[in-house]
């Protein structure tokens, strides 16, 4: 049979005079580890081709260009051939009558793979044929079982053998089919492509106690020892059989009650526990409980539990006598929106007697009170003081319950009135202050010089912090060429303000410009006034200091009417204070004491002083002086 199946393509080969190089070969192939396995092969070439020494041929594994150096699985001209393949390979085709049939004995899977063709007819007719063979090398039978087995309905499972090695041939077996009812047994021989699979059916109709028994197939070959097993655990499908729950019952106001049920399916029914037309719970899985804490009369009625599979569905239902305060509201998931949006926010809820509904938003009471189950809040144009939580709060004499939501509202950049440029100690510094949200880029632009600044250029000191949906940026401009000629500071500076819903460039104006002068002026008055009060204070110490000694008064007059300040200092070590009647003098103390007493202390000279008409308060040493103490 094998000599026929391989001659009929290759007559049809041969009768095309016109056929250049070409091959035929199965396109897949299996078999089993240690076992073997004929790869059928025919090839053509150009008719105008005389082979001039014969005609030889190569198999290659894996890939068919020989630089790629791939395995070499059989060669005509010598018996080199790679490792994984010597004494395993024979050609049983004769290459003169263009038959490429290959045998390969003692295979395993690592021997799984494409198998390439070479022909080589001598000189330049060298030729690799693209088409290949896949060989797949199993270690166990295939089984064919149906995506679903439903119980009650009849069931075909196939188990396959390969059958493409000439001197073995498999034989196939089912086990643990003991305890199948009347099972049937049927064995198939399909040829496809010079290839051959074994197959033997198993037909049973399966029920729900057959679910996760066990099958198996057993292929082996007779007269060897090679023997191959696999099994399968049933998964059949079934409706629910059975629905457990409670017995009715009736529970006081304020205790608690955990209602059971169990469904026997498969797979695991949904479990829901209904109560009229409201479902209160739900699970996939074969029981589920539902507890109820705390009950009011509001939640007397009908219970029921519902087990539904895709199969088939059953409940049961029991009584409950029993009250509930308002269930937690459902409410709109959280939303961002744009400045101006018309905003419907939704709340139900359900509860005995019926519920009041308040929406409150930040802890403030917003809307309407809605004494229903249902309340919808609507928010006209949206402004950015909008944004914040918003909660629905659900009441009734039983309790209380509350879901809450966040809506943020993006709008564009808004330049804040902190914005300015200042005169300070450096330069000018220039502050931009910009709400918005997404939060505002801020950059600066200086006209004058054709400058951007913002967070990826690092002059000017530039600064920049995000706080909220605030952002601030600062620069400072002390650095060659930000002052015009006249020695003012340029305040030509532009702040730009931009996200993704606007953008802003405004002038920053040089506020403070007036109240420096206002400074300088006040600076100056105030100077002279301190001047002009040690001036008097001296006269007054030094009118009291001629009392004390006795001395007619005498009013000291200076040749230089110019006053020397020399220092003034807050110095622990040097201050004195009057103590006692006696007016002795002792250390002030700590700078912390100091400080609190507000105590200065001032040395002045007088330089070329002299008294009128004689008039005392010269030290021995010949120098005039006064102290100014504070008590």
């Amino acid at each position: 049979m094998w000599c026929l199946e391989l001659l009929l393509p290759l007559l049809l080969f041969i009768s095309d005079a016109s056929c250049q190089w070409n091959v035929w070969l199965p396109r897949d192939i299996s078999a089993m580890t240690n076992s073997c396995v004929v790869i059928p092969c025919t090839f053509m070439y150009p008719s105008g081709i005389r082979p001039s020494r014969g005609i030889h041929g190569i198999w290659y594994f894996g890939q068919p260009y020989p630089q790629l150096f791939p395995p070499v699985v059989f060669k005509s001209r010598t018996d080199v051939v790679h490792e994984s393949y010597k004494g395993r390979t024979k050609l049983l085709g004769d290459l003169h009558q263009r038959n490429c049939t290959l045998l390969i004995n003692n295979i395993g899977t690592e021997h799984s793979g494409r198998y390439y063709f070479r022909a080589d007819l001598g000189g330049a007719n060298i030729y690799t044929y693209p088409d290949f063979t896949e060989l797949k090398v199993l270690d166990q039978p295939n089984i064919d079982v149906p995506e679903e087995i439903v119980s009650d309905e009849s069931l075909e499972l196939t188990c396959y053998a390969p059958d493409n090695c000439p001197d073995m041939t498999p034989e196939i077996q089912w086990m643990y089919t003991d305890y199948l009812p009347d099972p049937e047994f049927s064995t198939d021989l399909v040829e496809e492509s010079n290839t051959a699979v074994l197959s033997n059916t198993l037909t049973f109709t399966p029920r729900p106690m057959h679910n996760g028994q066990l099958l198996g197939c057993r292929v082996y070959y007779p007269n060897t020892t090679l023997a191959y097993e696999r099994l399968i655990s049933l998964d059949v499908k079934y409706a629910p059989r059975s629905v457990w729950v409670n017995a009715s019952s009736e529970v006081m106001e304020g205790s608690s009650v955990t209602l059971h049920c169990e469904v026997d399916s498969n797979p695991p029914a949904r479990i829901a526990w209904m109560f009229g037309d409201q479902e209160l719970l739900w699970d996939t899985a074969s029981n589920v409980s539902l507890m109820l804490d705390d009950v009011t009369p509001a939640n007397e009625g009908i219970y029921t539990c519902v087990g539904d599979n895709g199969y088939g569905i059953m409940n049961t239902s029991l009584y409950l006598a029993v009250k509930y305060p308002p269930h937690e509201p459902v409410v709109n998931d959280s939303i961002t929106v744009v400045e101006g949006t018309t905003l419907a926010l939704h709340c139900s809820t359900q509860g005995s007697p019926a519920p009041t509904l308040t929406w409150l938003k930040d802890g403030q009471l917003v809307g309407t009170i809605t004494a229903d189950e249902l309340s919808v809040l609507t928010i006209v144009e949206i402004t950015p003081q909008g944004d914040g939580q918003y909660r629905c709060l659900a009441e009734n004499e039983h309790g209380r319950a509350s879901s809450s939501l966040n809506i943020t509202v993006e709008y564009a950049p808004v330049l804040l009135e902190e914005s300015k440029c200042t005169v300070v100690r450096e330069g000018v510094q220039c502050v931009c202050m910009a709400t918005g949200n997404p939060e505002p880029t801020i950059e600066f632009y200086l006209p004058d010089l054709n400058i951007t600044i913002n967070e990826t250029d690092g002059r000017y000191n530039f600064y920049t912090h995000t706080d909220g949906h605030t952002s601030t940026g600062m620069i400072k401009l002390r650095e060659k060429g930000e002052w015009v000629d006249n020695g003012s500071p340029a305040v030509n500076v532009h702040c730009s303000i931009s996200n993704a819903y606007g953008r802003e460039s405004i002038l920053l104006e040089l506020q403070q410009e007036k109240k420096y002068m206002m400074a300088v002026i006040v600076g100056t008055i105030g100077g002279v006034a301190v001047i002009a009060f040690i001036i008097a204070a001296v006269r007054y110490v030094g009118h009291n200091n001629k009392k004390e000694n006795g001395n007619p008064r005498q009013d000291v007059v200076l040749e230089n009417p110019a006053l020397y300040y020399i220092a003034v200092k807050k110095d622990k070590q040097n201050l004195r204070k009057k103590v006692g009647e006696d007016g002795d003098y002792q250390s002030v103390g700590t700078m912390a004491g100091l400080e609190r007493q507000e105590l200065n202390y001032a040395s002045l000279e007088f330089i070329g002083a002299r008294s009128r008409e004689g008039a005392s308060g010269r030290r021995d040493d010949g120098s005039n002086y006064t102290e100014i103490k504070a008590k």
